[in-house]
């Protein structure tokens, strides 16, 4: 046994402005007996700097330096070299309440169950809004149930989350993708024996119009396309109930001087040809 109830696995790429505040929040849990896995993942910034001075101040902090290869395979190194109890993800532009741990660690040994979820409130500016809130404590065990406590597919997040390591240790996020998230998580759902909620703790989620998810390219919008496929398949493949909205996802984009001329929509076997993204003008078959 090392001793260490929470490894928090931090994902850092150029993120010098935010950073402060969630290492802060981190190296400043009631929990202590954690250690904060930050990867730095090739940031060109001060991020390293800023990584190097929290270790220096506190042990638990461990740094990872690796090219820049994607969110995804930091978390997987970070998944590798964790060694606590249970495991949890924080984003490097988020931060979470300083019982976070305490509450969520707590929550999941005394219902032995095999993931604990807090509440999520999004953060944009002086904008707040919360994503997914628990007023109780309650334990969910069938997949239907876990799912719709987790608000899946809208609030498909791994960070507002505490997993037990030998739910997650082999479980690698795909690599070179955007939306990883909703790739690994329903499955791992899946997994688990049991699920807890967590009232009374938030993870800050902060809205970064610089996050790679935020940036428009047509690789991210095809990530986007195939993700939401895997939710539909899933979710059929499980008897699961999915509103009729996530059956209709946008296929492709086509721009003209960065203004979108032509959107195509797929719901079941159909396309629809949007002009301008809302006047639709043509109907095929897939």
């Amino acid at each position: 046994m090392t001793g260490i109830k929470v490894s928090i696995v931090v994902p850092v790429y150029n993120v010098e402005q935010f950073l402060p505040d969630c290492l802060d929040s981190l190296t400043n849990q009631t929990l202590k007996d954690i250690e904060i896995i930050c990867v730095n993942d090739g940031s060109p910034d001060n991020s390293l700097k800023i990584l190097e001075e929290y270790a220096q101040n506190d042990d638990r902090v461990k740094i990872i330096t690796q090219e820049n290869q994607g969110v995804s395979a930091a978390r997987n190194a970070g998944l590798k070299t964790a060694v606590g109890e249970y495991i949890g993800f924080v984003d490097p532009d988020d931060w979470i309440d300083l019982d976070f741990y305490s509450k969520l660690y707590d929550a999941i040994q005394e219902s032995n169950a095999d993931i604990s979820v807090a509440t999520i409130m999004r953060k944009q500016g002086n904008l707040e809004k919360y994503r997914v809130y628990y007023e109780k404590e309650e334990v969910f065990a069938a997949l239907n149930d876990k799912i719709i406590a987790c608000n899946l597919p809208k609030c498909c997040y791994v960070w507002n989350k505490l997993y037990k390591r030998e739910l997650v240790q082999n479980r690698m996020f795909e690599r070179n993708v955007y939306f990883e998230d909703m790739l690994w998580l329903p499955e791992v759902l899946k997994s688990s024996e049991k699920l807890v909620t967590v009232p009374d703790v938030v993870y800050y989620y902060r809205v970064n119009t610089n996050s790679i998810v935020k940036t428009n390219n047509p690789t991210k919008q095809t990530h986007s396309y195939n993700a939401k496929k895997y939710i539909i398949k899933f979710f059929e493949e499980n008897n699961l109930y999915l509103p009729k909205k996530y059956h209709s996802i946008t296929k492709s984009i086509h721009y003209l001087f960065k203004m979108p001329v032509v959107k195509i929509k797929e719901c079941g076997n159909i396309e629809t040809f949007y002009l301008f993204g809302f006047v639709p003008f043509f109907f095929k078959k897939i």
